[in-house]
């Protein structure tokens, strides 16, 4: 018997034993191919791969579609649709009216309240990407496709009013501490999740003809402001930058201050424009482009 085949059977005695030690390695991590293999790819070494992957999966599933002019919507995932809103008023002012002088039974039936006025803003989106979907059906040489952060409220309210005027939407879901999932209303196929916010960010700009912000938080913010910055500097084409609730960004946003301080010039104002109807808002998307009118 060779000197090998001793080897051999000195430690795999039976073809089983073989078999048992092929499957652990196969089993092991370092015969994974390398880009099945998550625990190598989430190495900080290779956050550059991750991040040109996370780009290029969205950005290839988009070309692939033909999809290169669409409308960013912006706001709160905060608000509730007025459907969800009256409801939840509803029960509340029933449980106020047995414990009218209990205190967090008080403080419920302010927060109700307040939810269901901001509904509006829901509303508002919701027949905004109406009008730019059903516009974008009849026109599809010139066709817009809404798109959103993919989660709750006012993000919401927009893939579901592009769906209702039996349109598609695309939606940019991402990973955060706390639980996250994707609305209903986004199209399957335009669906995506981000780990980065910097690549979910040129996402939404890279094919955006227009920006419109809803009231909304830090994140809202955050967007608005990169967006306008990056149009003050000219590391992007200028497109209309729409603001829903002039009264709110007002009161929010001392714009002027900024200019009597010099910290902005006095035409940069002018990047932004207040609407209070979502009609409105389409309205200076469509004389923007001059998309001409309906048939």
């Amino acid at each position: 018997m060779s000197e090998h085949n001793t080897l051999y059977q000195r430690h795999f005695t039976t073809a089983q034993e073989s078999l048992d030690a092929i499957t652990r390695l196969q089993d092991h991590d370092s015969y994974k191919l390398a880009f099945a293999d998550s625990r190598f790819l989430m190495q900080d070494e290779l956050r550059h791969v991750r991040l040109q992957l996370e780009y290029l999966k969205p950005q290839l599933v988009l070309d692939q579609h033909n999809v290169n002019a669409t409308v960013v919507v912006f706001g709160s995932a905060r608000f509730l649709s007025p459907e969800q809103a009256q409801l939840q008023l509803q029960q509340v002012q029933q449980l106020f009216n047995t414990e009218p002088d209990n205190p967090s039974t008080i403080s419920a039936l302010k927060k109700a309240q307040r939810d269901c006025r901001n509904s509006q803003y829901y509303a508002a989106s919701q027949t905004f990407s109406h009008l730019v979907t059903a516009h974008s059906s009849k026109h599809p040489e010139a066709a817009l496709m809404i798109i959103s952060g993919g989660g709750p409220g006012i993000m919401e309210a927009a893939n579901r009013g592009a769906m209702d005027a039996n349109g598609k939407s695309i939606g940019l879901n991402i990973v955060l501490p706390k639980e996250q999932h994707p609305n209903p209303y986004i199209t399957p196929e335009f669906c995506f999740q981000f780990h980065y916010f910097a690549i979910r960010k040129m996402h939404f700009l890279q094919r955006a003809r227009a920006l419109v912000a809803f009231p909304g938080g830090f994140g809202t913010l955050d967007e608005l402001f990169e967006t306008l910055t990056l149009i003050q500097t000219k590391k992007a084409e200028r497109v209309p930058v729409i603001l829903y609730d002039k009264a709110f960004w007002q009161k929010l946003i001392n714009l002027e201050m900024l200019v009597e301080e010099g910290l902005i010039s006095p035409q940069d104002i002018d990047l932004i424009q207040y609407v209070d109807t979502p009609e409105h808002a389409w309205q200076i998307i469509y004389d923007f482009y001059q998309l001409g009118k309906d048939t």
